[in-house]
């Protein structure tokens, strides 16, 4: 058959023709169209695209995409199919949508979007499936806007402006009309409301909610980032008034019925910058080979009254947030740093629980109290360390008889199974401007094991205080940090994996043997090049931890029994179980479930979403700080690879890159999503996860938060 004639200007090729058909026939569903209206509605007016014409209709045929009731007459295969769930935008038009029932992805063209947002909740009309071809549908309901507000720098002109957006779920700026500039000038960043997007528009219409700053400038990305992420980067006036009208000190009523730890030696242990210090620990000697000691949390519930604005504000919040360089905190200040703070050599209201051990940590006596402490001395994490480590200091006997014991829970707990996840973290030294100087990593020590064993204990005995009944009765409604078992296809990918580094991994058997397994893993590459590497790889084998009123117990620590009680200033499922604790311990009854499971179900996703701001700001900072070093090469490991190019970690700093898949040579390089790696079709040179490999940094882009290397010739 000739080629396709060029009457009428550009040539028609095969995939213009399919998408030609394919628009008709979805606009005329109703119609049978015969060749001869076919052939004119798409002016194919030469024989060679005529011949195409009726093979394409012939493969929709076949495909069941169309049907034929007559000879030469064909009808759009509708099935009617009406389906809701989630809108998902990408920036180069192949959005897709996902079925709330949990079905495939479904392909929407930019032309079929009805212009949804990104996580908007749409109904789609599924259109008929062909053979070898993706599922597709048009979006012809939004039900429920997920978010109309986006982040960028404006480009002012002199009577309009444009909001340029770095977010891959949007493929044009936004226009921004002249009145709604909010006197927005050219280089600031910006947070921008999507008003209106006409359908036959191209850009969708926005107006200035609020001017952050210049672009560039470190308070300004960081609350771009909150922005982004729609974290608030302010804290509302009216919230903060509310607070400075509450009253620090106490009176006599309000120690009614607490128990009084003033005499007893009490400190806090905090991070060495912390100024809201929401946990104390109490040891005293009751006889011979017996302690009591005293897990003291702050009572930030008294202050706080559950549905006040300062409670509203701290439920919609439901966490702190702790970017790189600062915290966002969930609590207005007057109360995170001081009312509810405990500091040293202040009286200050707590909620403990009290436990009495003998020396092996064992638990004979555990009980729930409201009281009051007076902390005698505030340390740093370094400086408990360093009485660890050397015996000498300030309550040295206590800290080293707590530290013994929190290394006996410690061990116990893995015993029963819990899973040593010990990250080191990457922090950033900067000058008075936010500007990276240099980059140290932050690893856990005895100091820090010491507090967490004994807020892991307090937790679960509050957990089990409500959650643990007789065997034919039921539990009061009550939030539980939950952690499900790993996903077994992800175990076996793992399993995969580390086989190439000579490791092994058990994936079936009891929850015990399977996390022993994976603690034996973790243990053996202590110190080894691949550590960092496997641990990611391990670490999402695992499922996310989350908040319900439905336990399942939790499987990283092994704990049948598991809530949040020990952080009530910068978590609201503390504040949550404060109240509920209370309610129960002086005999109230259950409460609404559903109303609780929505809360949960808030908090676990705010977790999240501030997991994720944070990340962006350690990313800005590791690229501002890369920006120094463009041009140099480094070496580094593979720590992702996708099919658009792998991920470098580099081995001095951690900071991560990427480095294209047309960079990587002169070949056609296929993913093999199983086996973490890129695969050269003529030359099958290979790039897996784990291979070292030496880059240079060849651009630091700050407004994508992204690093571009290359390969650097051996």
């Amino acid at each position: 058959m000739g080629k396709p004639g060029k009457k009428g200007g550009k040539r028609m090729t095969k995939k213009i023709l399919v998408e030609k058909l394919t628009d008709l026939f979805r606009q005329k569903t109703n119609r049978i169209l015969g060749t001869r209206q076919i052939f004119s509605t798409l002016h194919l007016d030469t024989y060679p695209l005529k011949m195409l014409c009726m093979d394409i209709l012939s493969d929709m045929v076949e495909d069941g995409y169309l049907s034929e009731p007559e000879k030469g007459h064909y009808k759009y295969n509708d099935h009617g199919q009406i389906v809701t769930g989630v809108f998902l935008r990408k920036n180069n038009g192949k959005n897709s949508f996902i079925p709330e029932d949990g079905g495939e992805a479904v392909l929407v063209a930019e032309r079929n979007s009805a212009h949804a947002m990104n996580n908007d909740k749409v109904r789609l009309a599924l259109f008929a499936k062909r053979k070898r071809h993706v599922r597709e549908g048009e979006v012809i309901e939004i039900l429920e806007r997920a978010n109309d507000t986006f982040v960028g720098t404006l480009k002012v002109d002199k009577h309009y402006a444009f909001l340029l957006t770095e977010n891959r779920a949007l493929a044009n700026d936004i226009f921004i009309p002249k009145e709604k500039l909010k006197n927005g000038k050219t280089g600031d960043k910006a947070v921008v409301k999507v008003i209106e997007w006409p359908e036959d528009a191209k850009n969708p219409i926005g107006q200035v909610i609020d001017i952050l700053g210049k672009a560039g400038e470190n308070t300004t990305e960081m609350h771009a980032i909150l922005a982004e992420y729609g974290l608030p980067y302010t804290y509302p006036k009216n919230v903060e008034t509310a607070a400075d009208k509450i009253p620090a000190g106490f009176t006599n009523e309000d120690l009614a019925g607490r128990e009084d730890f003033r005499d007893v030696v009490t400190f806090t242990i905090d991070p060495k910058d912390a100024k809201d210090f929401d946990d104390a620990l109490s040891i005293r000697k009751l006889k011979e080979g017996v302690w009591e000691v005293g897990v003291h949390i702050a009572d930030v519930t008294h202050y706080v009254k559950e549905g006040g604005i300062i409670d509203k504000e701290a439920q919609k919040r439901a966490t702190s947030v702790y970017l790189v360089d600062r915290t966002v905190p969930m609590l207005p200040e007057r109360l995170c740093d001081f009312i509810c703070s405990l500091r040293p050599d202040e009286e200050k209201l707590t909620y403990s629980v009290i436990f009495t051990l003998n020396e092996q940590a064992e638990v004979r006596e555990a009980r729930i109290a409201h009281t009051i402490i007076r902390s005698n001395r505030r340390f740093a994490y370094e400086e408990a360390q360093e009485i660890i480590e050397t015996g000498k200091g300030e309550y040295n006997e206590e800290i080293l008889t707590l530290n013994r014991m929190a290394q006996i829970l410690r061990k116990k707990r893995f015993a029963a199974g819990a899973i040593n996840f010990d990250r080191c973290e990457v922090k950033f030294e900067t000058d008075e401007k936010g500007k990276p100087l240099s980059v140290y990593f932050k690893e856990a020590k005895e100091a820090n094991k010491l507090i967490e064993e004994f807020m892991l204990l307090a937790n679960r005995t509050v957990a089990e205080k409500i959650g643990k009944v007789a065997h034919n009765a039921k539990a009061k409604v009550f939030p539980y940090r939950i952690h499900d078992l790993p996903d077994p296809d992800k175990l076996e990918n793992l399993k995969a994996f580390i086989a190439r580094f000579g490791y092994k991994l058990r994936t079936t058997g009891t929850k015990t043997e399977v996390s022993k397994s994976i603690n034996h893993l973790l243990d053996d590459i202590q110190g080894k090049k691949e550590q960092n590497l496997i641990e990611t790889v391990s670490l999402r084998a695992m499922q996310k931890a989350r908040y319900s009123t439905c336990n399942i117990g939790h499987y990283g620590l092994a704990f049948d029994y598991y809530t949040h009680f020990t952080s009530p200033i910068r978590r609201y499922p503390d504040m949550m179980v404060h109240r509920l604790l209370t309610r129960y311990l002086s005999g109230g009854r259950t409460v609404q479930q559903a109303k609780y499971e929505d809360l949960c179900e808030h908090c676990s996703a705010m977790e999240q979403t501030a997991a994720s701001a944070e990340r962006a700001s350690v990313k800005y900072k590791q690229v501002e700080f890369m920006a120094d070093y463009v041009g140099q090469t480094f070496e580094g490991v593979i720590s992702g690879v996708t099919e658009w190019g792998i991920y470098v970690e580099l081995n001095e700093n951690k900071c991560e890159g990427m480095v294209p898949t047309r960079d990587l040579g002169e070949d056609y390089f296929e993913f093999d999503e199983k086996n973490y790696c890129l695969i050269g079709r003529r030359h099958h040179k290979r790039y897996s996860l784990g291979d070292p490999v030496r880059i240079q940094v060849a651009h630091a882009n700050l407004e994508k938060k992204q690093l571009d290397f290359t390969l650097a010739e051996k």
